[in-house]
């Protein structure tokens, strides 16, 4: 099984943007949380997580295009490999998410771009970010205008989950590592 820490290794050998380290941790961290609200194994969410933009940097024009082969000649399990191809289903690719995993990172790679935006705006960074603030900010078609509302909502739709719980579950897995993802806020 692909542990956080290997994730962690394959990742620095491609990815060196601090915008990009980011956001592979906030994935992350957020992927940990939706692990434990379907009672699975966090660390190995968090660990496809923290991968599952791993040839982005180098090749941001064939996104997922390099990434299949190199993941499995470095040992990276065939599932794991199949949940990171699946979060580009319908715009980079046809690999459909099938698992509760894989719709999982379909959905927070987009919405957690959203949630950074939101906390980044408060003087309590994420701490006090309410589900109710980010559904504001959500509605709000040009805040963090890049990140794709209608992929989140499919993501919510093929998990069976209303956004706002969704949204929730991501906020407070992120809220646990709001120091490391500069989320913290600037109020004393």
């Amino acid at each position: 099984m692909l542990t956080l820490e290997r994730a962690t290794e394959l990742n620095e050998t491609m990815v060196h943007e601090d915008h990009l380290i980011l956001h592979a941790k906030n994935v992350c961290y957020a992927m940990g949380a939706m692990a434990e609200h379907f009672g699975e194994d966090k660390e190995h969410w968090e660990a496809v997580g923290m991968l599952h933009d791993y040839d982005y940097e180098k090749y941001p024009d064939e996104h997922l295009r390099h990434t299949e082969k190199p993941l499995l000649e470095a040992g990276v399990p065939e599932e794991d490999v199949h949940a990171i191809l699946s979060h580009g289903y319908s715009i980079l690719n046809d690999v459909k998410p099938e698992t509760d995993m894989e719709k999982s990172l379909f959905t927070v790679d987009e919405l957690t771009g959203i949630i950074q935006a939101c906390a980044r705006m408060r003087p309590n960074g994420i701490q006090d970010l309410e589900v109710k603030s980010f559904m504001k900010k959500f509605k709000d078609k040009k805040f963090a205008a890049k990140c794709n509302r209608e992929l989140i909502l499919q993501g919510c739709e093929m998990l069976g989950m209303d956004l706002k719980d969704v949204a929730s579950i991501c906020i407070e897995g992120m809220k646990a590592h709001a120091e490391e993802l500069g989320l913290a806020g600037s109020a004393e």
